[in-house]
Parts: structure tokens; C-alpha cells; sequence
């Protein structure tokens, strides 16, 4: 391996030969061969020399002159640690490996100490808790979009993001494919097919219909039929039955598509593992155990990934790529409006089908209702909206364009969704 310039020639040799060659006593060809360096750096050392031919040096510039880290110092890295590897060790923690950058920035938060990421990782691997990046194999399914609202990629994540919890809970996110901006993030203690148009209702009330949604194959978004199922006429096969979900995102016009496997999803998976790493070590640092408290904490870190963090991909923050693709009118949002006589509840709602008696009622998990207005024998659509607040879900039973009532029953006697 060739030395450096530096190590091969002093300041003064260097010097002498720019002077001659000013001179016009050596030509710069001899000049390139002696130092052994391309012409493109012979000319940019000449122009530093011309510049200021008394301070020329050879030296790299903004060399910084090692210092001693203090034993306090040395403590408080290894604290932290120590702290990763409790995290990593806990299976039901979504964190495998260290994030150095991270304890960088709680060293200088806490103690207002800095540290280079080269040394932390220096001790890491003196005191035994360092890990080798594994090499991460490209997907070549990885989807493209050209406008924002194209493509809007939702998941979800089970996790004890909170350390110091007993709990588990369920991590829902919306990001935008183009601009890779976080539409939604919230934390829920159970996922349902209700948590999830709820989502669905958030991203569209603040940003517009989008174009498509991309999701996995879990059951909430899409109906597969078993090859041996005994529940099922084996007439129905997988997409011939709309779950809720997607009942929703058809009456909105949003085209769905599926993930076949994890590694096709990975735009999400990224942005997924940067909140967890950050929202998971922060619980920790602050001994969260509420999960209203976890919310606060995931709301700073989307604000902070969406206007503050670079992407590595497009160059900017996602709210700035976001904005530009208005700015540039390449977004495939669409407005949303309500259509006559509907409310959101109509729109953002479970739906079931029944049909009519001769004694103009209709029955819902062996609970009956008084049907006024839609004749005998006919279908009428049930459209539920469960509040959580207070406990009750509110239906609103249409026969085609017609409200014909609306009941308010406990959410306990219906089925869970």
C-alpha cells in the first residue's frame, strides 16, 4: 500500500519544487512522477501553495489532536453499554443490535459529554459489546413511485416498546412511498380491524384519498381461503370476500395491493426500525410503563424523523420531499368528499348485511332491531361505529339510500373487531 504524500516528503522538499516550477525551471510532468500523484492533485497542492506559500504544508487539514477521555467518562460509556445490552438481551425488545450514534447522543444529553462514535465503538469492542453489521441482502420487488399518494405502505409492529412495561403493544404506521413521509403512528394495546380504519381515517381526513395502500396478508386486510378449510364453500377462493378494511378502501376507491414477504415491504421495515430503536431506548431512559406517556414520546420522534431527520435515499427531510411533490403538483391525493346524506360514520364504519323479517326486524349477534322504513324480506346495510370512550357502538342501519334508524347499543354485546 502506497504512503501517503506526507509520510514520503517534507514541506520543504515540496516547496521547492512549486518554486521551481513557477520558475519555470522543471516542468510539472517530472514534478507528478517524483511525488507519484495524479495531475488533478499536483494542481490543487499548487494552488493551496500559490494561495499562501508560507503556511503550505502537507499535512491533512482539520486534524484534531487526540484527547484523553476522563475515568467519569469511561464510566458513563460503559453504562450505557451495559444499558444496550440489557435491551438486545430481552427478546420481547425490538432492538438486536447497538446504536452507538444513540449513546453519542445521550452522553452529550446527560452528562454533556462528548464523545466521538470511533472511540464508543473503540471501548465496545475493548469491554465485548460490539456486534458486526450483517450484510443485508437487496430485494429486488422493492416498488417505486413518482408522486406522492401513489403508494401508502401500513403495517404494524408487537413489541414491549416500553421496557420497564408489562405489556406489549401494537406499533401502526402509514408512510408515504415517494417522499417516505410518516402519514400515522400511533401506539394501541390491541389491533383490531376498528384501530386500523381508524388510521385510514386520519391519514385521509388530514392528506387526501391516496391512489393505493400497500399492506401484508394478514387476515385485517385480506380474506385468504385455506386449501382444506371445512368453514368455507370451496366456491370462495382468496379475494372473493372483502374483510372490513378493505370494504372501506373500496368504497373509497383506493386500490389495494399485497406484500408477499417481509423484504418486499423494506421502505417501511427501515423507518420502522428507526422509531423503534428511538422510541424503545427512550422509554427506557425516562422508566415509562403508560402507554398514553409511549404516545407522547413516538409523537416527538415521528416530528423529529419527519422535519428533521435526513433521509439517506432522497437527499432531504420527508417533510421537504413531501412538499415539493405539492409544490411540483405530483401528488396523487384526491379530495375527500362525503357523499349526500352520509356522515364519516357512514364512510368509516364496520359493515354487515342483513336481511329483513316479516316482523320488520333484523338480528346482529343474537341482538334484534326494529327496521321502519325498508320493506319485507329485503337487504338492509348495517353500518357500526364503535367509541371507545364510552363504551357503546352506534349503528345505523340503510336500505339503499334511506336511513331508516339508529340504535346505540353496549359495545360488550357485540362481537370484537
Amino acid at each position: 500500500m502506497k504512503e501517503q504524500l506526507h509520510h514520503r516528503f517534507t514541506d520543504e522538499e515540496v516547496r521547492e519544487l512549486f518554486v521551481r516550477y513557477i520558475n519555470k525551471e522543471i516542468p510539472a510532468c517530472y514534478i507528478q512522477t517524483l511525488l507519484d500523484i495524479k495531475r488533478r492533485r499536483f494542481f490543487e497542492l499548487l494552488k493551496v501553495f500559490r494561495d499562501d506559500p508560507d503556511t503550505f504544508t502537507l499535512l491533512p487539514k482539520n486534524r484534531e489532536r487526540r484527547r484523553r477521555i476522563d475515568t467519569e467518562t469511561e464510566q458513563h460509556i460503559t453504562k450505557e453499554l451495559i444499558e444496550e445490552k440489557r435491551l438486545i438481551d430481552d427478546p420481547e425488545i425490538p432492538i438486536r443490535n447497538y446504536n452507538y450514534s444513540y449513546i453519542r447522543s445521550e452522553l452529550l444529553r446527560k452528562y454533556d459529554q462528548s464523545v466521538s462514535v470511533p472511540t464508543i465503538i473503540d471501548r465496545a469492542k475493548k469491554l465485548g459489546y460490539y456486534q458486526e453489521h450483517k450484510k443485508q441482502k437487496h430485494h429486488d420487488r422493492e416498488v417505486l413511485t413518482r408522486y406522492s399518494g401513489e403508494l401508502i405502505q401500513h403495517d404494524s409492529s408487537h413489541h414491549k416498546f416500553a421496557p420497564n412495561s408489562q405489556e406489549k403493544w401494537y406499533l401502526i404506521t402509514s408512510l408515504d412511498d415517494h417522499s417516505r413521509f410518516m402519514l400515522y403512528a400511533d401506539l394501541v394495546p390491541r389491533e383490531t380491524t376498528w384501530t386500523h380504519i381508524l388510521a385510514l381515517k386520519e391519514v385521509i381526513q388530514n392528506f387526501g384519498i391516496p391512489y393505493a395502500y400497500y399492506v401484508d396478508c394478514h387476515s385485517i386486510f385480506r380474506f385468504v381461503q385455506g386449501r382444506d378449510s371445512l368453514h368455507y364453500k370451496h366456491s370462495i377462493f382468496t379475494d372473493d370476500v372483502d374483510p372490513q378494511w378493505k370494504q372501506v378502501t373500496r368504497d373509497l376507491k383506493i386500490k389495494v395491493t399485497y406484500a408477499l414477504s417481509p423484504q418486499a415491504k423494506g421502505k417501511i421495515e427501515r423507518p420502522y426500525q428507526w422509531l423503534q430503536d428511538h422510541l424503545v431506548r427512550r422509554c427506557s431512559q425516562d422508566s415509562i410503563t403508560d402507554i398514553e406517556d409511549a404516545r407522547e414520546i413516538l409523537r416527538e420522534e415521528v416530528q423529529h424523523y419527519n422535519y428533521h431527520q435526513v433521509h439517506s435515499t432522497i437527499g432531504c427531510t420527508p417533510s421537504a420531499a413531501f412538499e415539493k411533490a405539492n409544490e411540483e403538483h405530483k401528488s396523487l391525493f384526491r379530495s375527500f368528499l362525503l357523499p349526500p346524506q352520509k356522515t364519516l360514520d357512514d364512510i368509516f364504519c364496520l359493515h354487515f348485511t342483513r336481511r329483513v323479517d316479516a316482523y320488520h326486524r333484523i338480528s346482529l349477534n343474537n341482538l334484534q332491531f326494529q327496521v321502519h322504513k325498508a320493506p319485507l324480506r329485503e337487504e338492509v346495510d348495517i353500518h357500526a361505529v364503535p367509541d371507545k370512550s364510552k363504551d357503546y357502538t352506534l349503528l345505523r342501519i340503510w336500505y339503499k339510500d334511506i336511513l331508516c334508524d339508529e340504535y346505540r347499543v353496549l359495545s360488550s354485546d357485540l362481537v370484537h373487531f
